[in-house]
């Protein structure tokens, strides 16, 4: 998948270490700051399993980050949810957009839900403006733990993929 110069990959064994730098304090700022090894470690086997929806972002031959989505219940349905990060050196470029442009076209694909949900964090402006380019709604903010027993006021913004029905 390819989009203005950014392409995604499934995510792949020789990406741990990318997990590493997205784990950095200024990264994980607007998700409840770093989480430890053992989390990490977790996190990769389930990127790495078959059809996870986990992708890399590349600027050329350069990891630019991470996107991807996954099943998510919600309010009684059935929803994807989607999330990317950008390393710093390529923040500001419109890279995270084109990835989720990306991504959302997998989404579609997929087909087996109605909708799909971002949830930024309220005082992360650029990830809220990225939801609003992309054509999601505001519903409102909502308060989410991440990691366990660490409490998030983030904005769910909304994507339908196909009308009721």
């Amino acid at each position: 998948m390819r989009r203005d110069g950014v392409r995604l990959e499934p995510w792949a064994p020789e990406d741990r270490p990318l997990l590493d730098l997205l784990n950095a304090p200024e990264m994980m700022e607007h998700l409840g700051g770093p989480e430890p090894e053992k989390r990490l470690d977790e996190r990769q086997a389930r990127y790495l399993e078959p059809a996870s929806g986990m992708f890399t972002t590349r600027l050329g031959d350069a990891k630019a980050g991470s996107v991807g989505f996954w099943d998510r219940q919600w309010r009684g349905a059935e929803v994807y949810e989607i999330g990317w990060l950008v390393l710093p050196a390529y923040q500001g470029r419109g890279i995270a957009t084109r990835a989720a442009e990306l991504v959302l076209d997998a989404v579609r694909a997929d087909g087996r839900h109605r909708a799909v949900h971002a949830y930024p964090a309220v005082g992360n402006p650029p990830s809220n403006a990225i939801c609003r380019r992309l054509g999601f709604t505001l519903l409102g903010p909502e308060a989410f733990e991440f990691p366990p027993g660490s409490w998030l006021q983030c904005n769910d913004w909304r994507l339908e993929l196909r009308p009721p029905g």
